[in-house]
């Protein structure tokens, strides 16, 4: 079994990354792999609305000059997937809203390529707006008939600075459940 998380943050190896770490600590203890992709650094545009996905069905966006072909093929092959942001403006990054817009429609012109997998939101917070960036995930596993695990409150971590969401114990201590219902339900399922 296997996991894939992309982090939306402009930044890598930040807030976002490490509560990502604390979900696949737990999934890794479980035996389950973990893969992770970084959208910083990748210039990301929306989806131009060509139909491409519905006419060719061949399971990719027609834009290819950028990784989110790529970040498909990964998550059709996943068991499961995170999809993890900061929160900007009260809601996901631009370029986690464009993987998802595109990637989405790929999914569904397709056939259901992500139909019951499992899928998690994560999301970093320095203060307000967490709410929306996790709906805002949370419609895109909803819409792609998936399964989202629940866990001991709302998968956020608050904290501005690299590092800061450590001291957020009731953040680290929801990661750290999520990753184990995460880990239950996606053996439930291989049954």
């Amino acid at each position: 079994m296997k996991v894939i998380a992309f982090n939306g943050s402009g930044r890598k190896d930040g807030n976002t990354v490490i509560l990502v770490n604390h979900v696949f600590k737990e999934l890794n203890k479980e035996g389950i792999d973990t893969e992770l992709v970084q959208l910083a650094g990748h210039t990301i545009r929306g989806c131009m609305a060509c139909n491409k996905c519905v006419e060719l069905k061949n399971r990719r966006c027609s834009i290819s000059n950028d990784i989110v072909n790529d970040c498909i093929a990964k998550m059709a092959e996943a068991d499961g997937i995170i999809i993890a942001s900061p929160t900007y403006f009260a809601d996901i990054t631009a370029e986690t809203k464009a993987l998802i817009d595109r990637s989405g429609f790929v999914g569904r012109a397709n056939g259901g390529l992500y139909t019951r997998k499992v899928g998690a939101a994560v999301v970093a917070v320095r203060r307000a707006g967490q709410i929306h960036a996790f709906d805002s995930i949370n419609h895109f596993f909803l819409i792609n008939d998936m399964i989202v695990p629940g866990s001991s409150y709302w998968n956020i971590g608050i904290g501005r600075e690299i590092g800061e969401v450590e001291n957020d114990t009731e953040g680290i201590n929801t990661m750290v459940q999520l990753g184990k219902n995460m880990a239950w339900l996606l053996k439930k399922l291989s049954i």
